[in-house]
This record gives C-alpha cells, structure tokens and sequence, in this order.
C-alpha cells in the first residue's frame, strides 16, 4: 500500500529499494552480495564446529570466539536474505512488525559485538597482566555471564527503538524505505509527527556503544602494550603480541565501518544514496567475511585443527 507524501497512514507493510539508483543491476549484485553472505555463513560455522570438536580450544578466548561467530551469523542473516531476494525476485515487501524485528537484530547484536570486544580485551588483559589466575578469573561460568551481559546490554539498550517506533510514531507519511534493510534513521525519517525523541535515543545509543566502548577498549590494549613491553623474553613479547593483533584486527574491522556509515548517515548529506547503502551493508556482512579469516590464520590453534580436519576428509575420500 502506497500513499502520497502529503497524507499520513499506518502502514501494513513498508517497501525495501535495495541499493537505491542500482535497480537494474540486481541480477549482477546479486553475484557477490550472495558470494559474500556465502563466505560468512561458512567461515563461522567452520570456527564454531572446530572449537567445538577441539578440545584444546575450550578456553575463554575462543569461547569468545564462538560468541562472536554467533553474532555475525545473525547479522549477516538478518539482512542478506531479504536482500537478495529482492535481487533475484523484487521481494521489497516487509511488513511492519517484521520490520521492527530486522531493525532489533541488527542493532541489538552489533551493540552485543561491541560488548563482547570488550570481554576479550578483558581476558586479554588478564591473560597478560596476572596469568597465574587467569583460569581463576575468566572461569566457564565467568565466560558464559560476561556473556549473557552483552547480550542484555544489547536488549536493554536497544529494546525501546523498536517500541518507541511502535508507540510514538504510528503514522507515516511515505511507506518506501530507501534502503536494503529497516536501519532506525531510515525508518524514523519517514514517519509523520515529532521524531526528535528517537532521534536523541538513537544517537545516545550510538555514543555509548562506540564512543565509551571503544575508550575502554583501548584503555585495555594501551595497558596490555604497556605490560608487554617489560616481558623479558622476545618470543613471548611476539607471541602477545600476535593474539592482540587477531583482536585488534577484529576490532577495527567492526568498527571503522560502523563509525564511517553512521557519520554518512548523520552528516553525509552529499554523499550517493547508493554509495551510503553499499556501505551500510558492508558493515554488515565484511566483519562476517573477515573476522574468520583474521582468527584462522593468525590463531595457530585453530589454523593447525582446521588442517587437520582437511587432510582427514581428504583421506576418507
């Protein structure tokens, strides 16, 4: 259901673009954009399975690990699906609730990843700092409540956006989001009445999230640098070293782009609609993509497993 621009209505259903200016390319987006989803589902779930068969690997930093495997799955699965449907079918339609419930996932977990970024700079730290209680400190049940924290901070933190939508701002005056998925700011922009309170909310969340959370972060790696430094024996300097470079990898892959799409999205008046799209996918799916790849090749543990699982297959066939 389509309306004017001058009328307001509650709509059953919302219209997703796509890539907005690239409608006629959907067949060859569809290519890489369903290449690259392809990519993520597999390099995760490959971490997930080789921790779970390594017993070696039951420890908290690939614990960690596995958490976020988990949160890049939903993200990348939250969105890439309906994106290349409208790709290959024009499925654009997403009715309200559902879309409410994308827009939840995928700012809910990116707030989860950035929790969990700072519980493994955390073990970092301690694993460094005080490696005597290390096991002590970072026990499987401390694991599984840091945790359990991250993904409440992502609910309470996140909850009201969709019920503030919801509550507040019943009536729209256009029902096409021009955009691939249902992002807060391009929802609340299409909505009739006062949305100053949203977006007030949403910027808070923005800030505490990235802002605060990644002060901290780099708190904690400044510290570890910093204890590094005085280690005495060289291997063990490169080989802290090596870990911190995986998480600090990981870190800037998440973060850079979310910093770059929300600054667009914010201040970028200038920018392509089409460019600032690409991007806000990309945020989504390349972490997905890379932070595999980050960990299986500069994690030995895990690069030997996964090897060995190869070779295994390769002799069984």
């Amino acid at each position: 259901m389509l309306t004017s621009h001058n009328v307001c209505s509650i709509p059953s259903a919302f219209q997703l673009t796509s890539i907005p200016g690239l409608e006629s390319l959907h067949m060859w987006l569809s290519i890489p954009f369903g290449s690259m989803y392809l990519v993520a589902v597999v390099g995760n779930v490959t971490i997930l399975v080789v921790v779970k068969v390594e017993h070696s690997l039951h420890q908290p930093m690939y614990f960690f690990l596995c958490m976020l495997a988990v949160i890049d799955l939903v993200l990348s699965t939250s969105t890439m699906p309906k994106l290349l449907g409208i790709f290959w079918f024009d499925a654009g339609d997403i009715g309200l609730d559902a879309c409410l419930a994308q827009m939840f996932l995928i700012h809910c977990f990116a707030t989860v990843e950035s929790g969990t970024f700072l519980a493994m700079a955390f073990d970092c730290y301690v694993a460094i700092c005080n490696p005597l209680r290390h096991t002590t400190v970072l026990a499987h049940a401390v694991v599984g409540r840091l945790g359990l924290a991250a993904l409440l901070w992502g609910v309470l933190y996140i909850g009201p956006l969709p019920l503030m939508i919801r509550q507040r701002l019943p009536l729209y005056k256009a029902h096409v989001i021009s955009h691939s998925y249902c992002e807060h700011m391009a929802v609340v922009t299409l909505a009739c009445g006062d949305n100053r309170v949203n977006n007030v909310y949403g910027l808070s969340i923005g800030f505490l999230v990235l802002i605060l959370d990644s002060m901290a972060i780099t708190a904690s790696y400044g510290m570890i640098f910093q204890a590094v430094i005085g280690l005495a024996i060289p291997e063990a300097r490169l080989k802290t070293l090596g870990t911190c470079g995986s998480h600090i990898c990981a870190f800037l892959i998440v973060y850079v782009p979310i910093a770059v799409s929300s600054l667009i999205h914010r201040f970028g008046h200038q920018v392509p609609p089409p460019i600032h799209t690409l991007l806000a996918n990309f945020y989504l799916l390349i972490p997905p993509i890379l932070n595999p790849i980050v960990y299986a090749v500069r994690t030995k543990q895990i690069c030997e497993r996964l090897l060995q699982i190869l070779k295994i297959e390769t002799k069984t066939k």
